[in-house]
């Protein structure tokens, strides 16, 4: 059983930067592909960006590119989200979730765990 507890959401303005983290138990965690997706109220679930186990792979949602960088330190067993020039669209509970067996991955049916979520909200 993986379990993850995200943190670092908040009440932002617009253009303004916040630090998401996802703290993972297990000791297995350097062997998991990790990803980050996002739910705004009355849409699906959506895919945000992603990391390999080694951190070497990412992929991002065009929608954060140039603006979010994911990374990992896998002797704290934690996965970050950067995000910087945010913009009111990006408002959402932002979820982390943890794929077990293979790289990483865009879709939300391929990862095994997810975390409770935290809100980002991004004021106009």
């Amino acid at each position: 059983q993986v379990q993850l507890v995200e943190s670092g959401g908040g009440l932002v303005q617009a253009g303004g930067s916040l630090r998401l983290s996802c703290a993972a138990s297990g000791r297995t965690f350097s062997s998991y592909a990790m990803g980050w997706f996002r739910q705004a109220p009355g849409k699906e679930r959506e895919f945000v960006a992603t990391i390999s186990w080694s951190g070497g792979n990412t992929y991002y949602a065009d929608s954060v590119k140039g603006r979010f960088t994911i990374s990992r330190v896998n002797s704290k067993n934690t996965v970050y989200l950067q995000m910087n020039s945010l913009k009111p669209e990006d408002t959402a509970v932002y979820y982390c979730a943890a794929r077990t067996t293979g790289g990483a991955a865009t879709m939300a049916p391929r990862y095994d765990y997810w975390g409770q979520g935290t809100q980002v909200t991004v004021s106009s």
